[in-house]
């Protein structure tokens, strides 16, 4: 299984950025996904989650700016990241929880990472 994200770059202050995260390989199911960011020298923290019922998680910092969602049926994860602050700079990691098989065990997997930075 492999997760791809992209649609990180440079912007200023108060501008949006859409990342996308898709998903390939061995799939049966795809649990819980989210996005996770790491600033340099902090550790990586979650930003938002998503269940596969569409139940949402967000990060006090970020709630009412960004908004996850997904596309099942794509195996794609999305976090739409409205009115950016600097302190959201930093690469962005997606996750999955994946189920390869039907009565197989869940695994973790992650994306390379994409970054964002947020600059005037």
């Amino acid at each position: 299984v492999q997760l791809q994200a992209s649609g990180g770059g440079l912007v200023q202050p108060g501008e949006s950025l859409r990342l996308s995260c898709a998903a390939s390989g061995s799939i049966f199911r795809i649990n819980d996904m989210s996005w996770y960011r790491q600033a340099p020298g902090i550790q990586r923290e979650l930003v938002a989650a998503i269940t596969s019922g569409g139940r949402t998680n967000y990060a006090d910092s970020v709630k009412g700016r960004f908004t996850i969602s997904r596309d099942n049926a794509k195996n794609t994860v999305y976090l739409q990241m409205n009115s950016l602050k600097p302190e959201d700079t930093g690469v962005y990691y997606c996750n999955a929880e994946v189920v390869r098989a039907r009565w197989g065990s869940e695994y973790t997997y992650w994306g390379q990472g994409t970054q964002v930075t947020v600059s005037s």
